[in-house]
């Protein structure tokens, strides 16, 4: 007897070859490569033509979550399109099955468009899509074909449906156990690292920290630290094969080894990086004392050209950042560092080797991950996202941030308002408060560090009973100070004075 499937067993079978699909997709990857994934490369191209409006919504609505929340949307979309697949296979054969091979090219087409992408970077996602199609193709076939009659049929479709679906999830399952392998080895490797001593340590001056509850520490510590970059699968770098070529306007090409780098004298020191993406009163922004060597003196061996002007410095997963060739040779102390609050850098934070330049926004600046350093002029060459909007020289703006109290309700009378001003590499001379309308007040400052890192403030205020707004604000060094005028990261970093709406009981 002829059995016709319904349209939630045909959107059920579109939805298991998929999975089914996805998964040898992913083991696949996991055996030759990562970032050959087709999650990844569907992901890192959707990342890459974001427009900015779309990067600043993504994290301010994530996060630091922003990745995961991307690979969710595609999985979503995926089984989306995987249902509507199924019932125009159950209509209209063979198209459904069309639909589900062509999810595989879609794939491969992302994948060979990446920096790193080769011929064996499609392979992955054309093995998802026909495995995708041949299954949709077999699984309604059947269905139509059996002779068991309708009940019988439609327990079996589902038994079938079923085990796709469950083959998908042990295929899934041990593409996370082959890659999670993977990263353990990278991993061990770190955690066997012995970081050599530097020629100049870090100082923490005493009173650097108030030792106010809830208020951010002077020293971020490493799982604490934000991560904002484009690198949906964290690139895996053995310090034994990481290379680096400094080439382009300079009068001697080097080409650094992970020896050589660890030969040379390396220094520690304390900056504060902050994300371009950063909202007024944003987290994405952090202290950590850096170990590497001064990009200063590594340049000065290769001699930049007269002409010169930038630095296009790249990962090992295609980003790339343009920083002014100034802001690494003057006495701002830019690293090429490799590590971070005492131990080898974090995988996330660009193990083994990236930059940290005080001053500057991490999208002109913070390569992680670096293999690349090319000599060159900002009218030759544009980064990654100077490239889609953004400002080329990226100075970090003038900032501070209320930790104390968060935004609710407190008790009335006297209340400790404290948080952390920034300005890297010109520094913090001052932090104002204000209460409703009232006038501005200054506050006690911390020890600082160095002009590159965030200063910890503190002040006491009276708060009666009711609703109140508390606002501050910094003055820098250099005599400004911070502007009341809103304005959105993008296209060079938000603006504004931050506030707090409290309640006093």
């Amino acid at each position: 007897m002829r059995f016709e499937p319904g349209r939630i067993a045909a959107a059920g079978a579109g939805v298991a070859a998929a999975a089914l699909g996805a998964g040898a997709g992913e083991l696949l990857a996991a055996a030759i490569a990562p970032r050959t994934s087709p999650f990844a490369a569907i992901g890192s191209v959707l990342i890459d033509a974001a427009p900015a409006w779309a990067k600043d919504l993504a994290i301010a609505l994530f996060g630091t979550g922003d990745k995961v929340a991307l690979l969710t949307l595609i999985a979503l979309v995926l089984l989306a399109v995987a249902a509507v697949a199924g019932l125009l296979q159950r209509r209209r054969p063979p198209w459904g099955a069309v639909v589900a091979g062509s999810l595989g090219v879609v794939g491969a087409l992302a994948a060979v468009t990446r920096a790193d992408g080769g011929v064996l970077a499609v392979v992955p996602s054309l093995v998802a899509g026909t495995v995708a199609a041949i299954v949709l193709s077999l699984l309604l076939a059947r269905a139509r074909t059996d002779g068991d009659g309708a009940a019988g049929m439609t327990r079996r479709a589902f038994l079938g449906a079923s085990l796709a679906s469950a083959l998908a999830g042990a295929a899934m399952i041990a593409w996370a156990a082959t890659r999670e392998a993977g990263a353990r080895s990278v991993a061990a490797i770190r955690s066997a690292l012995r970081l050599p001593t530097p020629a100049a340590g870090a100082i923490l001056p005493p009173g650097s920290e108030l030792g106010v509850t809830g208020l951010a520490p002077v020293v971020t510590p490493n799982d604490a630290f934000y991560r904002i970059d484009t690198a949906l699968i964290v690139p895996e770098i053995d310090p034994a094969t990481w290379t680096l070529r400094v080439h382009g306007l300079v009068q001697r090409e080097i080409e650094l080894t992970w020896d050589d780098l660890l030969a040379l004298p390396l220094v520690e020191r304390p900056v504060t990086l902050a994300c371009v993406s950063n909202e007024v009163g944003g987290d994405l922004v952090g202290n950590a004392v850096w170990l590497g060597h001064p990009l200063r003196e590594l340049l000065a061996q290769a001699g930049p050209l007269p002409e010169a002007d930038m630095v296009l410095s790249r990962s090992q997963d295609g980003f790339t950042a343009g920083t002014p060739l100034e802001a690494l040779t003057d006495d701002r102390g830019a690293l090429l560092a490799i590590g971070m609050n005492g131990e080898p850098l974090p995988l996330t934070h660009g193990f083994p080797v990236r930059m940290v330049v005080p001053g500057l926004y991490g999208y002109v600046s913070a390569t992680k991950w670096v293999v690349d350093l090319e000599v060159t002029r900002f009218d030759r060459a544009r980064a990654y996202w100077t490239d889609r909007g953004w400002s080329a020289r990226g100075p970090i703006k003038l900032q501070s941030r209320i930790d104390v109290p968060r935004a609710g309700a407190v008790a009335s009378g006297e209340v400790t308002v404290a948080g952390v001003a920034w300005h890297p590499h010109i520094g913090i001379a001052g932090v104002e408060v204000q209460v409703d309308d009232g006038p501005w007040e200054a506050a006690a400052l911390a020890v600082a560090i160095s002009a590159d890192t965030w200063v910890q403030w503190s002040t006491r205020v009276e708060l009666g009973a009711g609703e109140h707004i508390i606002r501050c604000r910094a003055l820098s060094a250099d005599g400004s100070t911070q502007t009341s005028k809103t304005a959105p990261p993008a296209p060079d970093g938000a603006t504004g004075w931050h506030t707090r709406r409290i309640t006093a009981a």
